[in-house]
């Protein structure tokens, strides 16, 4: 059946663009917003050992809202008023530590390439691509890539990228990392403790989301559409990260809003299987727990194993 069969959203909220269900994640978004101060607060006033549970929840929080929250929002902005729009931009960028407005940029470029292979000049158009610092056309070591990916982000052909195109998104993206960078700086002018506790929650939480993006990717089909991506209908996983599991469709249909990624797969499900989707058991960022991992070619080993041998 084809996709063009799903319903569009409409509403007839004033407030929301595709439907009030989007409630959910705007809420959600804004308790992940207001948790940094609540830790901030907390820090001298609660034992450590509650803190470092509560240190965890945070990393954990940033890859949920990475990979659920702000990747909706890219897709499908919440609001009507773009005000709000630009608004929720900057609270996601301050409460994940880094430009939701540069973070949309690279995104774009992801699902351009779609997590493609080097070309003859040893460049990926998705900048995101588990190929990208792979050898001999394979996906590269799982360690590095989670471990190293903060790093690799570019700000200055990012800002380079956006000014040729969008001027106005370069520049709030500028304002919106001085935003996050002097929010960290004040927290750790006023108590240079907190700042030493935080940032090892924070990198480990960006390093939880370029777990869930290998795992989205590993084993996919980089040269056929529908299999761009790798699935997981794990119901719990789904429930909570806003339907993130449903990857490959969402890379074949990006647009399609959260709501209806079960739809859409149970409209394409034979066409998925005919091309060979790879689906997974766990959540993204166990995908190295899944029992059927193919193993990385030349290394005789699945991914994980490979890793912990190099």
């Amino acid at each position: 059946m084809s996709t063009a069969a799903l319903p569009r959203l409409e509403t007839s909220s004033k407030l929301f663009a595709h439907t009030r269900a989007d409630a959910i994640p705007v809420l959600a978004g804004l308790a992940n917003f207001l948790y940094l101060p609540l830790l901030f607060w907390l820090f001298p006033r609660t034992p450590l050992w509650v803190m470092l549970i509560l240190g965890a929840i945070y990393s954990l929080s940033i890859s949920w809202n990475i990979n659920g929250i702000s990747h909706n929002f890219i897709h499908n902005p919440y609001f009507r008023w773009a005000p709000l729009n630009w608004a929720f931009s900057w609270m996601e960028s301050v409460a994940l530590g880094f430009s939701q407005t540069f973070y949309d940029a690279v995104h774009t470029r992801h699902h351009m390439g779609n997590s493609d292979r080097p070309d003859e000049h040893g460049e990926t158009v998705d900048w995101l691509s588990i190929y990208r610092h792979g050898h001999d056309g394979e996906p590269e070591n799982p360690w590095s890539y989670i471990f190293l990916g903060y790093f690799r982000d570019d700000p200055k052909a990012i800002f380079k990228m956006l000014k040729e195109r969008r001027p106005f998104e370069a520049y709030f993206g500028v304002f919106e990392i001085v935003s996050f960078l002097g929010c960290f700086a004040l927290m750790g002018w006023l108590n240079w403790h907190f700042i030493v506790f935080f940032l090892p929650f924070y990198y480990l939480g960006h390093c939880l989301s370029y777990a869930n993006g290998y795992y989205k990717h590993y084993g996919a089909n980089p040269d056929v559409p529908i299999a761009w991506g790798v699935s997981t209908y794990h119901r719990f996983y789904n429930w909570l990260w806003f339907n993130n599991g449903y990857h490959a469709e969402h890379h074949y249909r990006p647009k399609v809003h959260w709501t209806q990624m079960k739809q859409l797969h149970e409209q394409i499900a034979e066409e998925q299987k005919a091309a060979g989707v790879r689906v997974i058991q766990p959540p993204h960022a166990l995908g190295f727990l899944d029992p059927d991992l193919p193993p990385r070619k030349g290394s005789g080993s699945s991914p994980d194993a490979a890793a912990a041998s190099s």
